[in-house]
């Protein structure tokens, strides 16, 4: 988006714009700024520059408004001066993106928002797509790195949202070295699960390292280990301890994991709500398959994502599935009731074929069965090239060693799905 910088003083000083009083000196009874209610005049008038009891000149007062101009997160900038009062008319940006750390070994939230507004006052979670403010951010998150030890290179990049489909954050990353996950250490571990726990320790340690989901995976993947053991109850608290161990090689990131295991389960029921878009007959069926067994948390993953998966196929793109389980501790038996959530249906917009060739394109569009309009089934692109190839001698012949990938691009308001196939070369056909 352009953005505009506008220089101008009124009428009532008009004289000021000859050369000769340009250089003349003014004491601003008051300055003020308008437009942007959600930055105090504190954090404005830092950002600016300008201190209340300061003379300036006209180039003087231009500096400042260009200060405001250059952190990108104002469309546009102007500034008048009667003689009297200075004040400074802003637009903020109507595109701004918040902070995304990708592979950063800090901690995300209202501490690390703080240490940024103090060194950049307008800095309130979001920076603009390019220069000033984003910039200053990423030299600042290099410089905390730095204090702990981590000399490394940060990049900032567009951050894509796969639920929305769209860019909504700027992610800042580690360029190199790789950063990963550290030694972990395990608490509260039973004697007889030691080895096998250790065994998940040791393969999640050396994998790559997320700021904001690392802890998380670690959790979940400890969790399933127990669940699939018979272990329902189980809580895991995974946390970074120790410092950063810093090579040439790579960036590890040391974890504590304590684990209270509980006690062990049978699987009893799972009750399916009638939106569930899968049959409460199907998934007795596969219950009944498990009866005698101790709970199995990847039957039931598998389980909840057989519903998700139902629900998109319906255009339910937004869905939510949560299984809520409620322990029945007299007889050592957990039962599930799922909770769905649908969302809005979201219909097709457009499909787009790159990549191919006029003749190719044209033969993909007559072997398409989603119709624009119709409920969108991601599923159904997984499936759609052998469909097309299977159709369509020609395409068999010319698709032989192509893969495809393809992008979603959702609207949130009109619930449409525009999509692009991208058919790229993966062998080499004789």
């Amino acid at each position: 988006m352009k953005r505009t910088f506008f220089l101008l003083l009124t009428a009532v000083v008009l004289f000021a714009f000859s050369q000769s009083a340009a250089a003349q000196k003014f004491l601003p009874k008051t300055i003020q700024f308008k437009g942007a209610p959600e930055y105090s005049d504190q954090e404005l008038l830092a950002a600016s520059g300008v201190k209340k009891g300061t003379v300036l000149n006209y180039s003087e007062m231009r500096d400042h408004s260009k200060r405001l101009m250059d952190s990108g997160v104002f469309d546009t900038v102007s500034f008048t001066f009667d003689g009297v009062d200075l004040v400074f008319k802003l637009a903020p940006s109507t595109i701004l993106y918040d902070v995304h750390l990708e592979n950063l070994p800090l901690t995300p939230g209202k501490e690390l928002d703080t240490k940024l507004n103090d060194r950049f006052p307008l800095y309130h979670g979001k920076v603009p797509s390019e220069n000033g403010l984003l910039e200053d951010v990423r030299g600042a998150l290099e410089e905390m790195l730095e204090a702990e030890g981590i000399k490394a290179a940060i990049a900032a990049a567009p951050y894509t949202d796969h639920n929305q489909h769209k860019v909504t954050a700027m992610s800042f990353a580690i360029t190199a070295p790789p950063v990963r996950v550290g030694s972990i250490h395990l608490e509260g571990v039973s004697s007889a699960l030691q080895l096998p726990v250790k065994r998940i320790a040791d393969r999640e340690s050396g994998t790559p390292f997320g700021t904001e989901d690392s802890t998380s995976n670690l959790e979940n993947q400890f969790k399933l280990f127990y669940a699939d053991e018979g272990y329902a109850a189980v809580k895991v608290h995974a946390s970074r301890s120790g410092d950063p161990l810093v090579t040439s090689e790579a960036i590890d990131i040391p974890f504590t994991v304590n684990i209270e295991e509980g006690r062990l389960y049978k699987l009893g029921s799972v009750h399916i709500p009638s939106n569930a878009f899968v049959t409460q007959a199907e998934i007795d069926n596969v219950i009944s398959l498990r009866a005698s067994e101790m709970s199995k948390e990847q039957t039931l993953h598998n389980t909840w994502f057989v519903i998700a998966y139902r629900c998109k196929s319906k255009g339910y793109m937004a869905c939510v599935v949560t299984p809520h389980p409620q322990y029945d501790d007299a007889n050592g038996i957990v039962n599930y009731t799922v909770e769905v959530i649908p969302g809005p249906v979201y219909h097709l917009a457009s499909v787009k074929f790159e990549n191919v060739s006029e003749e190719l394109r044209s033969r993909l569009i007559s072997v398409w069965q989603m119709p624009p309009s119709a409920p969108f089934d991601e599923s159904y692109l997984s499936s759609f090239i052998v469909q097309a190839q299977n159709a369509d001698p020609v395409l068999l012949r010319s698709l032989s060693g192509i893969g495809a990938t393809y992008d979603l691009t959702t609207d949130q308001q009109t619930h449409e799905v525009n999509c692009v196939i991208h058919f790229v070369k993966t062998t080499s056909v004789p």
